[in-house]
């Protein structure tokens, strides 16, 4: 597991020891922040269930201003405090433990990206798109990305978002929402 390219390129970040976490893949990552490309630049990003935090410390790298990571693991908030501490992003990133409702109710910003990356098979994705909209934390044409598994089906729209984009990677899909 390593940031792909920007500022921290190369970087091997710290991975889980155990199957408990499942970090994004670097193919499906690298495919993510290809369809990102002219988004991440400035921006404010949410990477909740941030896990080793891979997903947005590869948008640290790659220009973001910003990045929140939200976790309720302990293994993870450690795993994720080292990989941001490793690449030296301590100033751009803000750590917030606890479940995805807790996290959502903290942010103070409006987000331009939202990474989510629930736990496989739970079906939190809509609870977590209920919340985005309740709390009006997404920045005016902001998007979101729920990575899921290729069973789970989500619908063309959610509250009021509109899927735009579905990439599937093997057994991993990429729903990508504005």
């Amino acid at each position: 597991m390593r940031i792909i390219t920007g500022e921290y390129r190369g970087r091997r970040l710290h991975a889980p020891v155990d199957d408990k976490i499942r970090p994004t893949t670097d193919k499906v990552k690298e495919a993510l922040f290809s369809i990102l490309t002219g988004e991440i630049y400035d921006s404010n990003v949410l990477d909740l269930f941030a896990g080793t935090g891979s997903l947005g410390l590869e948008a640290l790298s790659r220009g973001a201003r910003h990045c929140w990571f939200g976790d309720n693991s302990r293994e993870s908030l450690r795993l994720l405090k080292e990989n941001i501490a490793h690449c030296q992003a301590n100033g751009k990133a803000t750590v917030l433990a606890g479940d995805f409702r807790k996290v959502l109710g903290r942010i103070q910003e409006k987000m331009d990206i939202i990474l989510l990356d629930p736990p496989y098979n739970q079906g939190m994705l809509p609870d977590c798109f209920e919340q985005i909209e309740a709390l009006g934390i997404l920045a005016e044409g902001g998007i979101v990305v729920a990575e899921h598994r290729r069973e789970e089906i989500l619908p063309e729209q959610m509250g009021n978002l509109e899927k735009v984009k579905e990439r599937k990677y093997g057994t991993v899909v990429l729903s990508i929402y504005s």
